[in-house]
């Protein structure tokens, strides 16, 4: 797991508590930080997955160039 996927995702979890916590105490700002903040760790966590597809990628080329190395052109 990448690190931008785990900060997404605790984004997403803090944001939702601070929604929950500005409806139940109608503290319209913070609930709109806690929607902002969800917002936020759904982006880390699509960057993160771009990220960790581009490594496993590029894992994936350096196993196979090491793997056609003895072969023959």
């Amino acid at each position: 797991m990448d690190k931008k996927n785990l900060e997404g995702k605790v984004d997403k979890v803090t944001g939702k508590i601070k929604e929950i916590g500005g409806v139940a105490t109608d503290n319209r700002d913070w609930e709109a930080e806690g929607k902002l903040d969800q917002v936020k760790g759904k982006v880390k966590e699509g960057l993160g997955n771009l990220r960790q597809g581009i490594k496993d990628k590029l894992d994936e080329l350096d196993k196979n160039k090491g793997e056609n190395k003895g072969e023959n052109p």
